[in-house]
């Protein structure tokens, strides 16, 4: 597909000039904010052009049709071809066009890509009818989806919507955990000029396009088609594609996962590198990636986390993890249970069969399991997910279970296996993505699962054959652990353990607690802490236990997580029976300040942004750096080295930048040291026109 990037007025041919009217057409096409220097226009709706004859010709216009081409180059035979004649009106139905009016030299024509045209660039030639030889190159442009027709299958009726969802260069990714969810900004930038091409670029090296290119052309104008080979290409398990993934340290080879602000520094470094993949990327990068590459492509796009979120690899619905007397993790099993995992769904009416269940579909490029021998997944109707409905394409049995699986911890000692905690509610939790038309977040778990403990819930996992009830030891102790509801890295903080003893009988007990660093992905990391001590517990008692945990112990391990596991086992020595609970935790960052002055910002006008950070740690940080970012505000990413910052002190970097792009536009702020890293804060602003 990708064989110009650029139009040109004249010169195209010996004997006519084109006036493809860029500025005028991409603003009527909302293409105008990636370019008014080349066409863009999105299908199923009319664009205008002018032809002028140089030789003053009057041409016969019942002589002449429109050839439209698309493929690699336009020398070679791997190419799909559109013969559209002339008619007295547009078909909004199909590719179109008409002379809307004409003089001895030029002629006006008013051209309707069909609402389900291949997406690309497309090649556009004057061609005479009786002799093929006879033709004229007009010139090159793109074709994109259209939501805003009603014929294109991503069509959404809402303006609201669509200017969220497919318009908003920037975009807010929530983490963390189910009990203390946090947020960072992200730079989608999908209208960067140069990010259009490199979109294409990530479908001409799809190992399909790649293999057969005449047969993939045909499948472009297909949204799942597009989304499909846009999860396959955002990693690069299989493929040329363009994110490396790593969960573990180190990540001195790449960047680690955190540092990105945004999709457009990582599409840059893709392209400019032969299509080397970049490192690092996890979940949320990827999303972040997808949604840039389908927002510019038109399809309406938004990014979902799902909290306690399941990887059920082997398909039985349920998440086993196991743990030695010690409170530790005994395996990484290929299963898991993620703290929060983040998708993308993507807005489409479904034209392959599936029909009632068209609007948002959930899509993933986080490599996890392999769809149709590529790591790929998605699109699968959110609604389907819903009803159970397992058969139904595209890898829906995987997202259910992300939502829907039991979590079951094992402690494994010389007698065996005892299941120390099983919960049929934890799995998929909050469901969360930004709200449309502001920054507040949106809770959308009930579009994935019917409430709990309803008839509805107990059909789909009928329908699901997900197993249930399976059975618990009665206990005679029971366990809990609390914390405070927000903690904050770099302070000491409360642990309350509290022990019931159910019983009438006193109880003598041996008792664990232990620390562990801990993945995102669910999986332990250092040993920070353990405590053992012997308890007694009278009938009836519940025994409470504070302990704390001090940022000496703590941060000797620093991450880009701020997650820590908390387990507790507690073994009643007279009976040997074993009880246990684990919880899991979040350390809060303190935050970024950024200001900039009082008054109007306007375009092309010169603005100075003030970013303050207060070390609220009690040791000096060393080695800062801030990395800004901003769609429409910085031209790419700006790194700023500064002093340390002693304990108390507060650090305070200036940068100045010239707005490019008017509206509303987000500047973000990474801030990263020897002691924390993806310290993230962001700004709105708002750009007005001179």
């Amino acid at each position: 597909m990708a064989y110009c990037t650029t139009c040109t007025r004249t010169g195209v041919s010996s004997k006519c000039r084109v006036d493809f009217q860029f500025e005028k057409n991409n603003m009527e096409h909302r293409t105008d904010e990636i370019s008014t220097k080349r066409l863009i226009v999105r299908r199923g709706q009319i664009f205008n052009i002018k032809v002028d004859f140089t030789d003053g010709s009057n041409l016969e216009m019942t002589k002449f049709r429109l050839i439209f081409e698309t493929g690699p180059k336009p020398s070679t035979a791997i190419r799909t071809k559109i013969v559209v004649p002339f008619t007295k009106s547009i078909d909004f139905k199909r590719w179109s066009a008409i002379i809307s009016s004409s003089t001895k030299s030029e002629w006006c024509l008013a051209i309707s890509p069909s609402p389900e045209a291949m997406i690309g660039y497309h090649r556009l030639i004057l061609q005479h009818t009786d002799d093929e030889d006879v033709k004229h190159y007009l010139g090159n442009f793109v074709v994109l989806f259209n939501p805003w027709c009603s014929e294109d299958e991503v069509f959404l009726n809402s303006d609201l919507q669509r200017d969220e969802y497919v318009m908003n260069e920037t975009g807010i990714i929530y983490a963390g955990a189910t009990e203390d969810i946090s947020f960072f900004s992200w730079n989608f930038g999908q209208f960067e000029e140069d990010i259009l091409d490199i979109c294409l670029k990530i479908l001409d090296n799809a190992p399909k396009y790649l293999k057969n290119p005449n047969q993939a052309l045909q499948k472009t104008g297909s949204s799942v088609y597009i989304v499909r080979t846009v999860s396959a290409m955002v990693n690069s398990k299989d493929d040329k594609g363009v994110l490396q993934g790593k969960w573990k340290e180190p990540y001195t080879d790449g960047v680690y996962p955190g540092k990105w602000n945004g999709s457009v520094a990582i599409l840059r470094q893709w392209s400019n590198t032969d299509y080397q993949p970049v490192r690092y990327g996890q979940c949320w990068v990827f999303a972040g990636v997808t949604c840039t590459v389908l927002r510019c492509l038109g399809i309406p796009t938004r990014v979902v986390t799902n909290f306690d979120s399941a990887h059920d690899t082997d398909a039985n619905l349920s998440i086993d993890t196991y743990y030695d007397v010690e409170g530790n993790n005994m395996a990484e099993t290929r299963d898991s249970i993620w703290n929060f995992h983040v998708w993308n769904e993507c807005w489409m009416r479904r034209s392959d069969g599936h029909s009632g269940y068209d609007g948002w579909q959930a899509m993933d490029a986080t490599p996890q399991v392999k769809s149709d021998g590529v790591y790929q997944c998605g699109p699968a109707s959110v609604k389907a997910i819903k009803e159970g409905k397992m058969d139904m394409k595209y890898d829906l049995p995987f997202i259910f279970a992300e939502v829907n699986a039991l979590c079951v911890k094992w402690l494994v000692d010389k007698d065996g296996l005892k299941v120390m905690n099983m919960d049929d509610l934890k799995i998929g939790q909050n469901v969360s993505t930004k709200s449309c038309g502001s920054d507040k977040r949106e809770d959308i778990t009930s579009y994935y699962k019917y409430p709990d403990g309803s008839s509805e819930e107990q059909l789909v996992f009928e329908r699901a054959n997900r197993m249930q009830n399976m059975p618990k030891e009665d206990r005679i102790l029971s366990l809990s652990i609390t914390t405070d509801k927000v903690l904050y890295n770099g302070k000491p903080f409360v642990v309350t353990l509290v022990v019931s003893n159910n019983t009438s009988e006193k109880k003598d007990c041996s008792l664990l607690f232990q620390t562990n660093k801990r993945r995102y992905t669910g999986f332990s990391g250092p040993q920070v802490k353990t405590i053992k001590q012997e308890i007694t517990i009278a009938p009836n008692e519940v025994k409470v236990i504070d302990l704390t945990l001090d940022y000496e112990e703590y941060g000797r391990f620093l991450d880009m997580y701020n997650l820590m596991t908390l387990i507790l086992i507690v073994i009643d020595l007279s009976s040997k029976r074993k009880t246990a609970v684990i919880k899991d935790i979040t350390l809060i960052n303190p935050p970024l300040t950024i200001k900039i002055p009082m008054g109007p910002v306007v375009l092309n006008t010169k603005l100075n942004a003030e970013i303050s950070f207060l070390n609220t740690f009690p040791d000096t940080l060393k080695d800062c750096v801030m990395t800004l970012e901003g769609a429409g505000l910085i031209k790419g990413e700006k790194q700023i080295n500064f002093a340390d910052i002693e304990p108390n002190q507060t650090a305070t970097v200036r940068y100045d930048f010239v707005p490019y792009k008017s509206g509303m536009k987000r500047l973000l702020v990474d801030f990263d040291c020897d002691k924390l890293q993806d310290v993230k804060g962001s700004l709105n602003i708002v750009v007005q026109d001179k």
